[in-house]
């Protein structure tokens, strides 16, 4: 429950958090750190345009996407405390929650019958599904060297500080978890939030019909999901032995640390071309193979 409720707080700093750091690297003043927040307030209490041509599965999609990701905020641990659902396999069911929110956003764009909106639900899929093999096979390494299968299991029984090849592995598994939560979220490099021509959007062309209450549902899961790889990021850190004050310092740490590269990286790095963006992304798995030889290789696994 702890995690649950650090992730909430996470989540709503964490959008400020980047657009102030995008704001300052440009040499602006930029908005106040609970800006975004404001907006969400304002978008919650207005009502929501329906088109004549969207059904039921627009309607009903924005809710359904958000209780998925909220859902797969129970399997996370938080310091030496169980998540509130955990067994083996669990990081599946995680993964699969994660996979039905996007699936109703999908669907949900598709049910407009925008050809705008199918074109960008097109894409969502596309490079959402290039950039599972990564996520599977990073926490299968993960699985494989613990010897547990369960969120719970894999980070009470891994150390950053052991050794050298272990914190070769987990500058590579930082780096690939960022990678995912960047292309999930359809942030700079793979995609641009903030740009005007329909045609390079990727999830904001997807939401162009939606407005009000469910507006502000599908930014609220954005957030959060922001918040749920940066408690992935901190379970790699966190060891056993520290206090929990001195977790929930770490956690907020790696959190600030995390949106402040987001923002570093949307101020100095441009969108790439759309069609790069298959090869990007199957480089990030390629990544999460040689972490897997790693493992394998350093602990005499390979044959």
């Amino acid at each position: 429950m702890m995690a649950i409720i650090l992730m909430i707080v996470t989540a709503l700093v964490f959008p400020g958090i980047i657009l102030r750091v995008r704001s300052l690297a440009s040499g602006r003043k930029g908005p106040r750190l609970m800006q975004p927040m404001k907006e969400i307030a304002i978008l919650l209490g207005k009502g929501s345009v329906f088109g004549d041509t969207t059904g039921i599965v627009f309607r009903i999609a924005p809710a359904i996407s958000l209780s998925a990701i909220l859902c797969s905020m129970l399997v996370l641990p938080f310091a030496n405390q169980k998540p509130v659902i955990s067994f083996d396999g669990d990081f599946i069911f995680f993964s699969f929650l994660l996979a039905l929110g996007k699936f109703f956003s999908i669907i949900g764009a598709l049910d407009t019958g925008s050809s705008f909106q199918g074109m960008g639900a097109n894409r969502e899929a596309l490079f959402s599904m290039l950039i599972e093999p990564a996520f599977f096979i990073l926490l299968a390494t993960f699985a494989m060297f613990t010897g547990y299968t369960s969120f719970s299991g894999i980070f009470s029984h891994f150390n950053i500080a052991g050794d050298y090849y272990v914190l070769l592995f987990s500058i590579l598994a930082i780096y690939i978890f960022v990678q995912i939560a960047v292309i999930e979220n359809s942030r700079i490099p793979v995609d641009d939030p903030k740009t005007h021509l329909e045609l390079t959007m990727i999830h904001e062309v997807m939401i162009l019909d939606n407005s009000g209450f469910d507006k502000a549902l599908i930014h609220i899961g954005s957030y959060l999901k922001f918040a749920i790889f940066g408690t992935l990021l901190y379970n790699i850190f966190a060891t056993t032995g520290m206090s929990t004050f001195l977790h929930v310092v770490l956690f907020f740490l790696v959190q600030i640390v995390y949106a402040v590269i987001i923002g570093l990286v949307e101020s100095f790095r441009a969108r790439n071309k759309m069609d790069k963006n298959p090869k990007f992304i199957l480089t990030i798995s390629a990544i999460a193979w040689l972490a897997f030889v790693l493992i394998l290789t350093m602990t005499s696994r390979l044959i």
